[in-house]
């Protein structure tokens, strides 16, 4: 059966045409859905009960199961979701002072093999659908009884090799008669699939976009991230530089120190060259071990130094708030774990 969840209100509206209802139907489900958040389609009350019927035998509400909930000392909340078919995947709910966010995956294992990234430990299965990757927040949602604020695109899977998948889902999340996130609540972070960028740039979303960076020159980085052979940093910049002057929107640059390998000052400087110019933001994250990976943290006294630097000289740095390391939920660490 079709996930109803898939759809967005116009193509739902051409659902129920064909099913001989009328198109205004699909308004009254997307209400069901996104605002009151039922499970079950018997819950849609103002539907007639020919139609649920019609529904049911056509439509799966595609309710996630879980099947383990961890929680931080820090209030962070790992779920690891059946997605219906014997695979599972791992969201993680964190809680910030502008309100709660939730880091989604968008794909049941991930192709990119980035070296310090628990999930290259897990083989592709396939891509989640539009309707499984906005299944993550309606289900913590319900789990917790509240409103989700923010989404980061930064769980298992590259989500611009999910590209139509995700920029879909996007739609249904921002949608103001769906989940009514804005746009600039949603950040989409790409390990650097450069033509995708380009397409990015392009989309009428006003959504953040994060490309982890991790390296200052290609040797270096495709030791820890392989895309860069296929999309080297400098085919990379140019496509940000022109997301930048399409967008006139600040890109996200992570950058994850690992001990004496990228975070030195020679490293630093030539950050600050790389963008020196560019509207942009480096989000410096504290790499965290993995199971059989070969980077260690950089020490604290280090990363100040670094994120330091780049202030000093015109590169605005932040260091990212550690949250969930745990219960391995922190930045790198998921893996769907426990299967």
């Amino acid at each position: 059966m079709k996930n109803i969840k898939n759809y967005s209100l116009e193509e739902l509206k051409q659902e129920l045409i064909s099913l001989g209802e009328k198109p205004y139907r699909a308004s009254q489900i997307w209400e069901w859905l996104y605002k009151e958040k039922v499970k079950n389609i018997d819950d849609m009350s103002n539907l007639s009960l020919d139609l649920r019927e019609k529904l049911k035998q056509n439509y799966t509400m595609c309710n996630f199961n879980i099947l383990k909930k961890q929680e931080s000392s820090d209030g962070t909340i790992k779920y690891l979701f059946d997605v219906l078919d014997g695979n599972a995947i791992e969201t993680v709910l964190m809680e910030y002072y502008h309100g709660k966010t939730i880091c989604v995956s968008s794909q049941i294992g991930c192709k990119m093999g980035c070296k310090f990234c628990a999930s290259t430990g897990i083989a592709f299965v396939r891509n989640l659908s539009a309707g499984e990757i906005v299944e993550q927040i309606l289900a913590v949602e319900q789990d917790i009884g509240q409103d989700i604020s923010n989404i980061v695109f930064m769980g298992i899977g590259e989500p611009f090799d999910n590209y139509e998948n995700v920029m879909k889902a996007i739609k249904i999340l921002n949608d103001p008669k769906g989940l009514n996130i804005g746009a600039r609540h949603i950040s989409v972070s790409t390990s650097g699939i450069v033509p995708k960028i380009y397409d990015f740039a392009n989309e009428p979303f006003q959504c953040t976009l994060s490309i982890s960076l991790h390296a200052t020159n290609n040797e270096k980085r495709s030791k820890m991230m392989p895309v860069n052979d296929a999309y080297p940093i400098e085919e990379l910049l140019k496509a940000c530089k022109y997301y930048i002057q399409k967008t006139n929107k600040r890109i996200s640059f992570e950058y994850a120190l690992a001990k004496d390998n990228n975070d030195n000052m020679q490293d630093a400087k030539e950050l600050v060259k790389l963008l020196k110019g560019m509207l942009c933001h480096v989000n410096l994250i504290p790499i965290n071990k993995i199971q059989n990976g070969s980077f260690v943290k950089s020490s604290n006294e280090n990363i100040i130094k670094f994120r330091d630097y780049l202030n000093d000289n015109g590169i605005v740095a932040t260091i990212r708030r550690e949250l969930g390391s745990d219960i391995d939920a922190a930045c790198g660490q998921l893996r769907r774990k426990n299967l």
